[in-house]
């Protein structure tokens, strides 16, 4: 048979759904349940908790095809891609799950009818092999009594070094979870008999593809060590839609399938190459798809965690692109072919293909400056190799200037048959890290040290006040039966009317107390499930199991939740005025003031800002009523809730609703009514990285403030140039036309100056040599100056050294010049050490210029007359 990729994935589902699967659709890469992972690698991610019995599935049977991401940690094919015709970062998993319905048997049998079937896949049943793990006897005797595959076609696969449990056959999603052995289904391109196992162990020739994983989820893997079972039997499966594809096409590298030819034909188009076996255009195809998703799934390019696995890909797709000839921007090009190719399972990116562009866009732009030069570096250092090493000094210096990723240079290394010092490269990259620690100070969380297995009931939304009982109290880290007066501390509660810092909103402050005591809260933080107030016993002493009030600052806290309640107000506003591809990055609400950090490429105009403004007011003024519901995650998503799904949430979420402008999953504190903000101006916008904007915004009386200190500043600004305020902006351009005009007066002026300073210092030239010298202290004179006097010197004399020192306020500036026939003898930055080294001086520079300052200046004659001692005594070496 030769079905298409898309027909086969339809296929594959519509089997499983006849067989009883309901069919659930493919969840993020980013992994919502489970922070072990860096990006969803599996089919069965999504549902790890059901599998550990944490979750009951509402089906016992599903079917999924799963986005998946393999580029770090356990499973890592990004080196693989390019190199093999199997392996990809991206690709979609096939995958049938039961929980605690059926098991081995029926597991199989669905394979393989599949598979062999006439009416699915019909795959010769000789050309099918399988493995399974070494003792696991029930699966074995499944395969070779019931659906009758031949034993010397079904291969044991035992434990490395010996081992329990290591083995190719026992699989595990990560260093801790669900587990179990496994029976993998192989596709044999050559259809022969072998006469040792071995061979298809060593499988040489890339003779047989494993193409169907299953996995018999029967433990957890809680540690290296220590492995249980579970008490609900699943079946966890994954079949790779690439591989199933080429076979099923009949082509033996997924490259030749078609999703992928037609995307590399795209791609040749930007290079005048003409072969389509090219492996560049394989890793740029690869590489693109990677990048479309995980952009689709709002990371964007950064030098860390998620980020940085985008930014690495990108950045070897580039130097691949470079490598085949392609000379412009080319890479965000090929996103509108992606979408296109991936048929329906792609419908969701085309509301994002624009933003998934403009990323990808200005990411290589921003490379490709720096690629050609790097890569030169690179090749320079290579051609310099005689033990066919690279420096690891030499891998950092392109990571750390150029910003090349070290498997980039690897990548480039590897089609040399150059190794890589890693070593000293990971010895270069902690020395920097050191240094750029130095003079760094850090404050230690609170959460570090303590650790209590309490929870707190927090009462704060609906209460200032709240009776409570005293569960712990820690004195410097250390839990402590009471605490007394003067002394810093952390207090716990059974229930609390304190809300703990989180979801970007600071904690409260206020007092715990008694009748005989009280204590000052200055800060209250989330510790697990429970809350720490955290502050100073001002007087009296407090207990274990006392009984005491908690009460917040109201004011404090109204001011915080005005702030809250505009945040999501302005998160609306920018969905609105800027597009809806915006993502949240992070936020801070204070009592002060708000910050908002957001996903966009695009400069934000004074329009836009104003349009933004003007929406989160005109809101304000409709005075709307802010309302929460707790929902289920399901209820939640009907409802368009907006949600930081990088983050995890339990089953039960709260959502904010703003009337229908702004509805968002939330556990802070907000106001009542819009119009308790009374006002919303934003006080700063910037950005914080690429593609990452920066919003910073006050409300109420600080708006208010914020205003009056503007118009007062533009009032002063008036009387100062003596006009109205609103004259201020054409006043201005006269007064800088005015500027301009003496500034060119100026320079015409210090020309003539400079013109007779030259002919003044022209007679004060000396001869070392043969070689021309000059050295002059001026005094009070402009440094920028010395600097066209020194350069017009230069090209006149053609054969000079120059020293010209201008002192000023009991210091000095200097600048030296040399010229290029002298360098191999006497360097400017040679001069500049001798000088500085002797007046408590910094200096730097160039072989032919250098400049640098300081004191001591009455050193100044005897240093000169030490220096030309010095050359004079250089030159006669010559």
């Amino acid at each position: 048979m030769n079905k298409t990729t898309n027909k086969i994935r339809q296929d594959f589902l519509k089997f499983f759904k006849e067989k009883g699967h309901v069919i659930i659709p493919s969840s993020s890469l980013i992994p919502h349940n489970d922070s072990t992972l860096l990006f969803t690698n599996a089919g069965m991610n999504q549902f790890k908790e059901i599998f550990l019995g944490e979750k009951k599935s509402h089906h016992p049977r599903v079917a999924t095809v799963q986005r998946c991401l393999r580029t770090g940690g356990k499973h890592n094919d990004l080196e693989n891609v390019g190199y093999t015709s199997k392996h990809h970062t991206f690709f979609e998993m096939l995958g049938n799950f039961s929980f605690g319905d059926y098991f081995k048997q029926k597991a199989i049998e669905y394979a393989w009818e599949l598979l062999t079937s006439k009416k699915w896949f019909e795959i010769p049943k000789n050309k099918l092999w399988v493995s399974v793990y070494k003792d696991d006897h029930e699966t074995y005797k499944i395969w070779n009594n019931i659906i009758k595959i031949p034993s010397e076609r079904i291969i044991r696969i035992g434990d490395k070094n010996n081992i329990q449990y290591n083995s190719e056959n026992f699989w595990q999603m990560g260093d801790s979870g669900p587990c179990g052995p496994c029976t993998e289904i192989f596709y044999d391109y050559e259809n022969k008999i072998i006469d040792n196992p071995l061979d298809f162990l060593e499988n040489k020739n890339g003779r047989f593809v494993e193409i169907w994983n299953i996995v018999f989820i029967e433990f957890n893997r809680i540690s290296n060590t220590k492995i249980i079972s579970l008490k609900n039997k699943s079946i966890d499966t994954g079949m790779g839609l690439e591989r199933i594809s080429a076979v099923l096409q009949n082509v033996y590298s997924n490259y030749n399938i078609d999703i992928f030819q037609e995307l590399i034909q795209n791609i040749s188009k930007f290079s005048p190459l003409n072969n389509l076996n090219n492996v560049s255009l394989q890793v740029i195809a690869d590489h693109i798809r990677s990048c479309v998703y995980i952009i689709a799934d709002n990371i964007t390019p950064s030098n860390e965690h998620r980020g940085y696995v985008l930014r690495r890909i990108i950045r070897r797709a580039l130097r691949h692109g470079h490598k085949i000839g392609i000379k412009k921007n080319f890479f965000y090009k090929l996103v509108s072919s992606v979408i296109q190719i991936m048929g329906k399972t792609s419908d969701f990116l085309k509301e994002k293909q624009e933003k998934i562009e403009e990323i990808l866009k200005i990411e290589e732009m921003q490379f490709s400056y720096t690629l050609d030069k790097g890569l030169k570096i690179l090749n320079n250092e290579i051609k310099k190799i005689n033990n066919n090493i690279l420096s690891g000094k030499t891998a950092f210096y392109l990571y750390d200037t150029f910003g090349f990723p070290i498997d980039l240079t690897a990548d480039v290394c590897r089609e040399k048959n150059i190794k890589i010092d890693y070593t000293e490269y990971e010895l270069s990259k902690e020395k920097q890290k050191k240094q750029s620690n130095i003079n760094k100070k850090f404050h230690k969380n609170y959460n570090d040290k303590i650790i209590i297995n309490n929870t707190c009931i927090f009462e704060g939304y609906k209460k200032n006040i709240t009776k409570s009982l005293v569960k712990y109290i820690f004195v410097k880290n250390k839990s402590v039966e009471n605490i007394k007066k003067n002394e810093n501390g952390i207090i716990f509660l059974d229930k609390t009317a304190f809300y703990g810092e989180s979801g970007g909103q600071i904690g409260d402050i206020g007092y715990l107390y008694s009748e005989k005591s009280s204590f000052m809260v200055e800060n209250t933080k989330k510790y697990g499930k429970t809350i720490g107030h955290i502050g100073k016993l001002i007087s009296g002493e407090i207990t274990v199991n006392d009984s005491i009030y908690s009460q917040i600052n109201e004011d404090y806290r109204h001011s915080i939740q005005l702030n809250h309640s505009a945040t999501h107000l302005l998160h609306a506003a920018l969905r609105k005025i800027l597009g809806k591809n915006i993502s949240q990055k992070g936020s801070l609400v204070t009592n002060k003031y708000l910050r908002f950090d957001f996903s966009y490429f695009r400069t934000i105009e004074t329009s836009q800002i104003q349009k933004i403004e003007n929406v989160i007011n005109m809101n304000i003024r409709n005075n709307v009523k802010i309302e929460t519901q707790e929902l289920s995650l399901e209820e939640a998503k009907k409802k368009n809730a907006i949600a930081l799904f990088d983050n995890q949430y339990s089953s039960i979420v709260r959502v904010v609703f703003i009337n229908n402008f702004s509805i968002e999953l939330c556990g802070g504190t907000h106001a009542k009514r819009t119009g308790d903000i009374g006002l919303f101006k934003i006080i700063s916008q910037s950005s914080i990285a690429s593609g990452t904007k920066r919003i910073e915004a006050v409300t109420g009386q600080k708006a208010i403030d914020y205003l009056h200190k503007t118009d007062n500043y533009i009032k002063d600004i008036s009387l100062i140039l003596n006009c109205n305020i609103f004259d201020i902006k054409e006043k201005t351009k006269k007064l800088t036309i005015i500027i301009k005009n003496l500034e060119e007066k100026i320079i015409q002026i210090q020309n003539k100056e400079n013109t007779k300073n030259i002919k003044k210092l022209l007679k004060n030239i000396t001869d070392i040599k043969g070689t021309k010298f000059l050295a002059n202290i001026f005094y009070n004179y402009e440094h920028k100056l010395l600097r066209t006097i020194v350069d017009k010197l230069k090209e006149e004399l053609k054969n000079v050294i120059i020293i010209l020192i201008n002192i000023k306020d009991n210091r000095f500036t200097v600048i030296v010049g040399v010229t290029k026939n002298l360098l191999n003898q006497i360097t400017a930055i040679r001069i500049i050490d001798m000088i500085t080294n002797e007046t408590k001086g910094k200096g730097g520079g160039r072989d032919e210029i250098a400049e640098g300052g300081g004191v001591y200046t009455k050193k100044l004659p005897i240093i000169l007359n030490n220096i030309k001692s010095w050359i004079n005594k250089k030159l006669h070496k010559k």
